[in-house]
């Protein structure tokens, strides 16, 4: 349920509301507009009778909210989230584009990514120090000296760092490094891990998992926000359909549909989406095209020697191409980047 308030309702007014509902036993989210304020009750709302909030002082109306996400829905929330990284912004008006190698391979291979990518135009810098492989033999990622050699590249360019945390246990250690907690395809839907970085005090990137419907994906959001944490970036990087010339499928309509659906800001990662570096600069001007509040691309200096996803990875040079591309298209719809 929301509780939409009057235009001008009072502090007193809207307290008298919200520790209404906290009495009865729900949960209460917030969401002050610039005329309005508008409070969600969290919990089981099949009990509670809405007559008893429409006729207290300074409440316009009730509205049920059909939508499971709740704290992610635009009813509880109409105005879009801006999240925000150490002075980056995403959900505004300027596309945010996250570079960088799949995997932390070596001190000097990411120090000079993450300038190259900086001198591109990139705004953040990713990197894997932990890596969810299909086979257990393959490259697992560098651990506790990546993410040092990720603080490192920060410190160096300015670049605030986006990496994938994979376990609850070790939320604590990762966000002691990172500035953005990434949630990968394959743990989407790890409801414990999801809950750890809903307590953490980081933004989060969570990925859409390669199955998963986008009601799905806001659902694992909503674990998160629940779990106290506002500052959740969407993230669609493809799923998996009988297309097999491709790595995944890059779901372009999720983009609008979820712009629809939830405030929090969407970006779009067309490397996963396609798996091959020769389609990325296409879906990434496609995504931008479609509302895409930023892009996260790969980024490798010798792609032919990566230890992880080398195939979908783009060179430097042609990084910087995509970026001029991917500007040209944001400022046909109005945005900048």
């Amino acid at each position: 349920m929301v509780i939409v308030m009057k235009a001008g309702a009072t502090q007193a007014q809207i307290d008298h509301v919200t520790d209404r509902i906290t009495e009865l036993g729900f949960g209460v989210h917030l969401s002050r507009g610039t005329e309005r304020t508008i409070i969600g009750v969290i919990g089981d709302e099949r009990t509670l009778n809405p007559s008893i909030f429409e006729v207290m002082d300074g409440v316009e109306k009730t509205v049920s909210i059909l939508p499971p996400y709740r704290l992610a829905s635009r009813e509880v929330q109409p105005e879009p989230t801006v999240v925000r990284v150490n002075g980056v912004k995403v959900g505004n008006q300027r596309i945010v584009i996250i570079a960088g190698p799949c995997s932390v391979e070596s001190r000097t291979q990411l120090l000079e990514t993450a300038h190259a990518v900086k001198e591109a135009g990139a705004s953040m810098l990713r990197g894997g120090a932990y890596k969810p492989r299909t086979s257990p033999y393959s490259f697992q990622g560098m651990g506790l000296k990546g993410l040092e050699i990720l603080a490192e590249a920060r410190a160096e360019t300015g670049l605030p760092v986006v990496t994938e945390v994979m376990a609850p246990d070790k939320v604590g250690l990762v966000a002691e490094y990172a500035d953005v907690l990434q949630i990968g395809a394959r743990n989407m839907q790890n409801y414990d891990l999801l809950k750890a970085v809903g307590r953490a005090h980081k933004p989060v990137l969570l990925k859409r998992g390669m199955m998963s419907t986008i009601e799905e994906l806001l659902m694992s959001a909503e674990y998160i926000l629940s779990n106290g944490n506002p500052d959740v970036i969407l993230c669609e990087r493809g799923i998996r359909t009988f297309e097999t010339y491709t790595r995944n499928t890059t779901d372009i309509n999720a983009i609008p549909a979820l712009k629809q659906l939830t405030h929090l800001p969407v970006i779009g990662d067309p490397s996963h989406g396609t798996g091959k570096w020769m389609l990325v600069d296409a879906v990434a001007r496609a995504l931008i095209a479609a509302g895409a509040d930023g892009l996260m691309v790969e980024v490798h200096l010798h792609p032919e020697t990566a230890m992880s996803d080398g195939a979908q990875s783009l060179k430097p040079e042609r990084f910087a191409e995509l970026v001029r591309h991917v500007r040209a298209v944001a400022e046909a719809v109005g945005r900048t980047a």
